[in-house]
């Protein structure tokens, strides 16, 4: 198939961006009206508090190119991320944050990767700007994490920059988990993946959004908890070394209690250690086995991923993304 002339869709979720749209905008036109493309921009405003759906909405006046969504309130970086790929209609589409950490620069690169027949070409971050050190060392360790524990192969030192196919796009579609984790979806999908290394710049201007383990924390479970058992593995194996553990034990005493001394073996503050220890176990495994379960209970409500309060330049935007019911055929088919 020619890709040539094809539509290519820039999407990017808004969250308190009103200094960067701008910016955002001339560097997006730049780019892809200088390589000759054919191209629209879908900003999702994720129920900002500043003045960015004045920004999106002046932004598409100016340029119809520039197609706008505002939801009814906050609902997170991954819903606003679906809710850009429902309504892009290009041929391939470019998930991107709109602080220009991922530079609209890149976008030849991955366009060609694109045309040379991959399917998915991903940004990898061969260096990071204006980023702490604690978010750069947590990174590399949950990415190093997840790609162990998990059956998919989720590649290293990347985030959610990256270009998907239409026909990766479609698949996205026909994904409903509410706890998304789309670093992690692209990869289960298949079809064919490459990277495109480039260096992630310092936030254009803005407050980061993620720099907080109040904030990182619920991803990272999002993350485990969608494509890996381990956890729950975990508490059954901690489980039977505990198990095991207390069978020596017993027969140990037993043996002491048979051969030894008649004396007391242990004292009351070393049998309450020993019951605290094992409560703090049990207790573990509960919230393990919650985690999964309070996901499972997100699901089976079939409450909409997002609700659209405005949009501009898209002539039927979808009131949200409902989940077929159990047990019924997807909305696709």
């Amino acid at each position: 198939m020619d890709k040539s002339n094809e539509l290519i869709s820039i999407v990017a979720p808004v969250y308190n961006e009103e200094g960067v749209l701008d910016a955002l905008y001339e560097r997006v036109r730049a780019v892809l009206d200088g390589a000759g493309e054919t191209w629209e921009l879908v900003l999702v405003n994720d129920g900002s508090r500043d003045r960015s759906a004045e920004v999106i909405a002046r932004l598409h006046a100016a340029d119809e190119r520039v197609k706008g969504l505002s939801f009814s309130r906050n609902f997170g970086f991954q819903i606003a991320a679906t809710a850009g790929l429902d309504c892009a209609r290009g041929d391939a589409v470019i998930l991107t944050d709109a602080d220009l950490q991922d530079p609209p620069e890149v976008y030849p690169a991955m366009l060609a990767q694109w045309r040379a027949g991959y399917d998915v070409v991903y940004g990898v971050r061969a260096s990071r700007e204006g980023e702490t050190w604690f978010k750069v060392t947590t990174a590399k360790l949950f990415y190093r994490l997840i790609h162990r524990i998990t059956s998919i192969n989720i590649p290293l030192d990347t985030g959610d920059f990256r270009l998907l196919d239409r026909r990766v796009v479609n698949s996205l579609r026909g994904m409903n988990e509410r706890n998304r984790f789309l670093r992690g979806m692209v990869p289960w999908i298949g079809f064919r993946q490459i990277g495109v290394e480039y260096h992630r710049e310092a936030r254009y201007a803005g407050e980061a959004k993620f720099t907080s383990v109040k904030k990182m924390l619920p991803f990272a479970l999002d993350a485990i908890t969608s494509f890996s058992y381990f956890p729950l593995q975990l508490a059954t194996i901690i489980g039977f070394v505990m198990a095991a553990v207390s069978a020596v034990a017993i027969l140990a005493v037993v043996l002491v209690r048979l051969l030894g001394p008649h004396e007391p073996l242990l004292g009351q503050a070393t049998t309450l250690v020993a019951v605290l220890f094992l409560g703090s176990v049990q207790l573990i495994s509960l919230g393990i086995i919650g985690e999964y379960l309070g996901r499972i209970y997100d699901e089976v409500k079939g409450r909409p991923l997002y609700l659209i309060q405005q949009s501009w330049g898209i002539p039927d935007p979808p009131l949200g993304r409902f989940a077929p019911p159990m047990g019924s055929a997807s909305a696709g088919e």
